[in-house]
């Protein structure tokens, strides 16, 4: 009789899927590898060091709070070695899809022998919206799971492959990925553009996302900046960003900012938007990673599509 394990891409899902009743124990992945820097040695001492000290320093994650939701999780997984049939809960966007490399790279080395599917959320109808896997119901999620996709060796070496390009300290080589087509990852090349685009624009410093936040401030006129917030969060495209990672990009461009309630730009604030400057001078963060490459070391070029480094 096989056993299941069922790695999912978070706490609120968790909750969903015990309520569909599936077999198998369930792990959650609580990470968010898309920031901060990344080592490709999943799992290692090293690795959760550099994790630790990147959310104590820029979420105040205490000590405590790491080993008690994200190691204790952690180690049961490293626990569970019996089960020869992972099957993996994940969705379209850059947050999910990163998390979910990280994870086939380590399964790729300690789960060697286990068959890994795959179950992803995204495009789910014929309209323009892309589900996560808590916008769906009960007989959409179980239909997803009884459709789910085989990984073949082949997709979880391309899967471990990615992941140890994204810890490069060079995103160039990212760029260069062609072959996503050859693979069973639908969302996957997406994320990759969506990851790309956040290093800073060669116009004016600020990359896709943070134009992002400055242009909906003009356009939808937030009375408050929790309405921002909402704003943001229903428009922010592939990333699949939370409340805290909005909340510190906010405060990283609180310069350009008269005030949040209502929520203003400055005058500079508005060059910056227009391309007339560049808010790359007044950046201070030098040691700001994206997978394993400063952020500021490299321009994105928004006319060619090319990552330029500095």
């Amino acid at each position: 009789m096989s056993s299941l394990l069922h790695i999912t891409n978070g706490d609120n899902f968790t909750e969903k899927l015990k309520s569909l009743k599936l077999k198998g124990d369930i792990i959650t992945w609580r990470e968010m590898l898309c920031e901060g820097k990344t080592l490709t040695n999943v799992g290692s001492e090293t690795f959760w060091k550099a994790r630790f000290e990147f959310l104590n320093k820029n979420y105040k994650v205490s000590k405590s709070w790491f080993i008690e939701k994200t190691l204790k999780e952690y180690r049961s997984l490293c626990n569970h070695k019996q089960e020869d049939k992972i099957v993996l809960w994940f969705e379209y966007d850059l947050f999910c899809q990163i998390n979910m490399l990280a994870v086939l790279s380590w399964l790729k080395t300690h789960r060697k022998y286990a068959e890994i599917t795959l179950v992803c959320s995204g495009k789910e109808d014929d309209t323009e919206k892309m589900y996560g896997l808590c916008d769906l119901s009960d007989e959409q999620l179980l239909n997803l799971y009884e459709n789910r996709i085989t990984l073949k060796q082949d997709d979880i070496e391309y899967a471990d492959y990615v992941w140890q390009l994204y810890c490069s300290d060079n995103p160039i080589r990212l760029e260069n990925l062609t072959d996503f087509d050859g693979y069973q990852f639908n969302y996957l090349s997406d994320a990759v553009k969506n990851h790309l685009m956040r290093f800073p624009s060669i116009k004016n410093g600020l990359n896709k996302m943070e134009n992002n936040i400055l242009q909906l401030a003009i356009d939808k006129k937030p009375r408050s900046k929790s309405s921002l917030l909402h704003t943001v969060l229903e428009n922010q495209g592939g990333l699949g960003f939370g409340d805290t990672q909005y909340e510190r990009a906010f405060n990283r461009l609180k310069p350009l900012f008269t005030s949040f309630n209502p929520v203003k730009l400055t005058k500079k604030g508005k060059e910056i938007l227009d391309n007339q400057t560049s808010y790359y001078s007044c950046i201070q963060d030098n040691d700001v990673y994206l997978g394993g490459a400063l952020k500021y070391n490299f321009l994105y070029n928004t006319d060619s599509d090319k990552i330029l480094k500095l």
